[in-house]
């Protein structure tokens, strides 16, 4: 039930469902942001309902969070899964049923926050017909993810098209680093209001704990050194180039190394092919005995195989922030991640973890390598990546600003105001 003294406001996640199970496919960095922001912004006064595509018949239509805050599943096209690449067909559907849900409750979204290309289609759509505050956040980007292809999937023009006009359109565009500030303006458009606004995380979820504890409760031996990579299977997360960094550092004899790789879907989903290929390398290389596949693994549990973990490894081609990279710091655990994107924002080299450059297999095993044999700069490291996340990407201080940003935007429409003299507070890199 709306309260008369809390505003509405919509998040729109066409493809990545808040209240999915993480580590599925599909579930990912994208659903945890949407779900934590609007669940932070209830907390902060709003009322905001999150909207996504139904994939299945059995999912309630709308699930309850906290007493301000819901996820609605909408119909758009069948109620099943449907790869990212072929719902732009089902996007009109998605907007008729947005349009017939706010007729049917009777409400009005003065602002709406749109994640993804898709769902910045459908709020460009929805401004057509109504007086809405558009806000929008990438997530990723097809000018950079085209980058590395020869060939370009038949919806790449149309990404392409959209991705430059809601930049252009849209009444502010989030970046979750400078990073993908800069790459918005050399790849997509130099017009358009940018605020850089960082990804958060749950600072009392992730957090340092015991090591020894966390080891205890997933039967971890005390001397294994372990190796840690979370995240979907997708050949842009570069995992093939960690099992081969893995496979380098077992070549030197070092003792009691362990490879853990958490996340996945079923066999049948797109993910569960990538699974099968890197599955298919670790066997070639001899290292399914060292060599742990956990599965889909909650946000409850989660946070023992970070804490019991000695490095966490992000060896992705690109990310635009890299939610992982802050879990694991949170928990105290150093990083070896692509020097690309976001992550060169979110971590700070020496500090809390090493940046070496995406696709190198033995920069990645230097890397590892150094992070497992230097216990005194570890020691220092894990108590500096904690307090790092703690200062910078707690999800209240992010959603703050997102809430004053939401807030400016909803009083300069009011006010009818011509220019843009907002300026959000500076995020500093201190540790």
């Amino acid at each position: 039930m709306l309260s008369l003294n809390r505003q509405a406001i919509a998040l729109i996640s066409d493809h990545a469902d808040p209240a999915a199970e993480i580590g599925s496919e599909e579930a990912g960095g994208q659903n945890v942001y949407v779900r934590h922001v609007g669940e932070t912004l209830a907390s902060l006064g709003w009322h905001v309902d999150m909207f996504t595509r139904k994939v299945n018949a059995d999912d309630e239509d709308i699930v309850q969070h906290t007493p301000h805050c819901r996820t609605i599943r909408l119909q758009a096209g069948a109620e099943t899964y449907i790869p990212r690449d072929q719902l732009f067909g089902h996007m009109p559907e998605f907007v008729s049923s947005f349009q017939s849900f706010q007729r049917t409750q009777g409400l009005n979204y003065p602002l709406v926050h749109t994640n993804y290309w898709l769902s910045a289609w459908a709020g460009m759509e929805l401004q057509k017909t109504s007086a809405i505050q558009l806000v929008h956040t990438y997530h990723s980007l097809g000018a950079v993810k085209y980058q590395d292809r020869a060939k370009t999937p038949q919806i790449a023009n149309t990404r392409l098209k959209i991705e430059r006009e809601i930049l252009e359109r849209a009444n502010c565009v989030v970046a979750t680093s400078p990073q993908e500030q800069e790459t918005l303006r050399s790849l997509v458009s130099t017009q358009g209001q940018i605020e850089v606004i960082p990804c958060g995380t749950d600072t009392n979820n992730f957090r340092l704990t015991s090591k020894a504890l966390a080891r205890a409760k997933l039967k971890f031996g005390s001397q294994e050194k372990i190796i840690l990579y979370v995240g979907r299977f997708d050949e842009r997360k570069g995992i093939e180039t960690l099992v081969r960094a893995f496979a380098l550092l077992k070549e030197y004899d070092l003792p009691h190394l362990k490879l853990v790789i958490v996340g996945g879907s079923s066999a049948n989903m797109p993910d569960g092919d990538e699974r099968e290929r890197i599955e298919h390398i670790v066997d070639e290389l001899g290292l399914r005995d060292s060599t742990v596949f956990t599965g889909r693994i909650g946000h409850d549990i989660l946070p023992f195989y970070y804490t019991a973990a000695d490095v966490c490894v992000i060896p992705s081609h690109y990310e635009p922030f890299g939610l992982v990279a802050i879990e694991a710091m949170a928990c105290g655990v150093p990083v070896v991640a692509s020097n690309v994107g976001g992550l060169t924002f979110t971590i700070l080299p020496e500090e809390t973890g090493l940046l070496v450059p995406p696709k190198d297999v033995v920069a990645f095993a230097n890397g590892i390598h150094r992070i497992l044999f230097d216990e005194l700069w570890v020691r220092k490291m894990r108590k500096q990546a904690s307090a790092n996340v703690n200062q910078r990407f707690s999800w209240t201080g992010v959603t703050i600003q997102l809430s004053e940003l939401y807030r400016h935007v909803l009083a300069r429409s009011i006010m009818h105001e011509q220019a843009w003299n907002y300026k959000m507070p500076s995020i500093t890199r201190s540790a």
